[in-house]
């Protein structure tokens, strides 16, 4: 009899309760499925296979989360996690440093492929044909966020937040930071107190700067090194806020840079939109490949208005809309046709009206960048029911260690 049960009736789990599960399959947000007396249970800390000590976290209508605390029978896909804050009840920061690295990769393709199926209605035969797998980056699986935010607590340390808690876990060091980062007098042994801050921002730029910020009451302050950083992608230099957007492993921008065009396949005398465009990114990219023809990017955040007004200066045929997108799409302010969309929502996805007046424009093709499976695949729903399709689909490992995952898409109208 396993720990916690009752023979011949069934019971609800409680909170801290500490039981004994045989885990199953992966499932988003880091966890591996299981079952206690026909109960789901999202565990963190595990693997699919093993049998471990779990311990209650969260009880909901219908799942509870746990931890594993306790290892029973390991997979053999089960490595040490080299940070010693990566454990049950600490920083929640990494999802996946008890996972062997090709088993990290693994993970998020089973992930990817179960949103396919479970959101976006995709046959198992469509998702084979997408020989959907996810890449890894150069540079390994420390060292590599060139940006990092930590909270700050009550006593003025800095640190990384538990999961699904505001709680802050003050740390030594974050081992998936920058090394540049790692040396910043930032965290608690330099002695460093920060008692007006809310949080503290990192930044080591591709370019070489290496800045922090201080926020309070949402207001970003400089407090080392340069206010605007400079990074390098698609050929070209960035100049932004250190504290404005920019990914955060080194060789992304680089990376769905080139996995855009690849699937666009952009030709002289095409017209684009670059909705959600951030700095100017990809509108920078696929203005070197259209020539003369208009490309347009859609941005409805002040910073990263100016950012693309000031970075794409020398880009006469790109203009910057100060919008939201489906505001501009709704009003208007830009209009079809229009040959190549690019389409980089936030995590909430684009959402049903927009992937609607997007197909409405006609174009050839859209090139959808997505951070997070479940809401590119609910869009990829949308797109199909209204005669598309995703023909093809790449995955990408910007956020070693942790579950997400980046999509670069490629939706086709009917023939």
């Amino acid at each position: 009899m396993t720990a916690g049960e009752v023979i011949g009736e069934r019971r609800g789990l409680e909170e801290a309760e500490r039981v004994e599960l045989t885990v199953d399959a992966v499932a988003p947000g880091g966890h591996c499925v299981a079952r206690f007396d026909g109960q789901v249970v999202f565990v963190r800390h595990a693997l699919p296979g093993e049998r471990v000590v779990a311990e209650v976290t969260e009880l909901h209508r219908g799942f509870a989360r746990a931890d594993a605390v306790e290892i029973l029978d390991a997979s053999p896909d089960r490595v040490e996690s080299p940070c010693p804050y990566a454990k049950p009840g600490r920083c929640g920061g990494c999802d996946l440093q008890h996972v062997a690295p090709g088993a990290q990769l693994g993970w998020k393709t089973a992930v990817v492929r179960e949103q396919l199926t479970r959101l976006a209605g995709l046959t198992d035969a469509e998702v084979d044909a997408l020989a959907v797998r996810v890449e890894a980056l150069p540079g390994g699986l420390l060292g590599w966020r060139s940006r990092v935010r930590y909270a700050v607590d009550g006593a003025g340390r800095a640190g990384l937040l538990k999961h699904r808690s505001h709680e802050v876990v003050p740390i030594e060091r974050c081992l998936i930071a920058h090394p540049a980062i790692q040396e910043l007098p930032v965290l608690t042994p330099s002695g460093t107190r920060w008692p007006d801050a809310e949080a503290v921002e990192t930044v080591a730029s591709t370019g070489g700067d290496v800045s922090v910020v201080a926020v309070a009451e949402g207001v970003p302050t400089p407090v080392s090194g340069p206010a605007v950083v400079r990074e390098v992608a698609a050929g070209r230099d960035w100049s932004l806020p250190a504290s404005g957007f920019w990914q955060v492993h080194p060789a992304a921008a680089d990376t769905l840079v080139g996995a855009v065009l690849d699937l666009l396949a952009p030709r002289p005398g095409e017209t684009a939109w670059d909705l959600y465009g951030g700095a100017g990114l990809f509108a920078a990219a696929l203005a070197g490949r259209v020539g003369d023809a208009r490309v347009t990017l859609v941005e409805s955040s002040e910073q990263g208005v100016a950012a693309a007004r000031e970075n794409l200066a020398d880009l006469p045929r790109v203009e910057v809309v100060a919008a939201r997108v489906e505001t501009a799409l709704a009003r208007r302010r830009v209009t079809g046709p229009v040959d190549l969309v690019v389409l980089d929502p936030p995590r909430s996805g684009a959402g049903a009206q927009v992937v609607r007046d997007v197909v409405a424009a006609r174009p050839r093709a859209v090139a959808y960048v997505a951070c997070d499976p479940a809401a590119f695949a609910r869009d990829v729903r949308t797109f199909t029911g209204l005669g598309w399709r995703l023909a093809a689909l790449r995955g990408f490992d910007l956020f070693p260690m942790t579950q997400h995952v980046e999509l670069v898409g490629l939706l086709l109208p009917p023939a």
